[in-house]
């Protein structure tokens, strides 16, 4: 069974899924985020996704994660996150092989996957400018806010979250979403609260950025 909690490691989460029993298929939803993965004895980043990521599930393969926030996972690697945009890359071809087995032998004698972040130090720039895309605000106005023009915004956002920030606000919006539907709330209030034109526009912006409908996702046998 999935398991999550938060970490130690502000704005982050560590996850695990048991081994696999059985091959298959595991879908992966944009959030703006990028994980550290730990499986089969390696460390592998996966990048920021624009759109679902559908992978194959291996049997007996488990899994331990680090979910960072938002835009704070580059600036730990060192690497631009559109880089790494809808990639899975073992973290041995971002950072030297060397420093990387060390980890790797670290983790696979029972130590815990966030010390592998001790060094992170988020950018406060980064922290604001998400804040601000994901209360909802346009990019001319965030930019602004950060006292930014909306090229060198635009760069920011590819740099920290593989995207730019209209495309970050609308993940951001549509995980939001799928929260409040998933706890039960009525798909034309959602729709409504956080500012779709209507339910449509709603599921079109579901079905767009993960593949399936908002049904599906729900949990429901037909719509509310």
């Amino acid at each position: 069974m999935y398991r999550e909690r938060p970490s130690v490691i502000p704005g982050a989460v560590v996850w695990q899924t048991p081994p696999a029993s059985a091959e298959g298929e595991r879908r992966i939803l944009p959030d703006g985020c990028m994980d550290l993965l730990w499986t089969s004895g390696r460390l592998v980043v996966a990048g920021p996704d624009a759109v679902a990521y559908v992978t194959s599930v291996v049997p007996g393969a488990g899994y331990t994660g680090l979910r960072f926030a938002p835009g704070d996972l580059p600036e730990l690697l060192g690497v631009a996150a559109h880089e790494l945009r809808d990639r899975r890359v073992p973290l041995d071809e971002i950072w030297p092989v060397r420093r990387v087995r060390a980890l790797e032998n670290r983790l696979s004698g029972g130590g815990g996957i966030e010390a592998v972040a001790a060094d992170l130090r988020p950018d406060p720039l980064v922290r604001a400018a998400v804040g601000l895309i994901g209360g909802g605000l346009g990019v001319a106005a965030a930019a602004g806010r950060l006292d930014l023009g909306e090229r060198r915004f635009h760069r920011l956002c590819l740099r920290a979250f593989g995207y730019g920030p209209k495309t970050l606000g609308r993940i951001l919006r549509m995980n939001r979403a799928l929260e409040r539907v998933r706890a039960g709330g009525a798909f034309a209030q959602v729709a409504h609260d956080e500012g779709y034109a209507d339910q449509a526009h709603l599921a079109r912006e579901v079905r767009a950025l993960t593949g399936v409908t908002l049904t599906d996702l729900a949990g429901r046998t037909g719509r509310r």
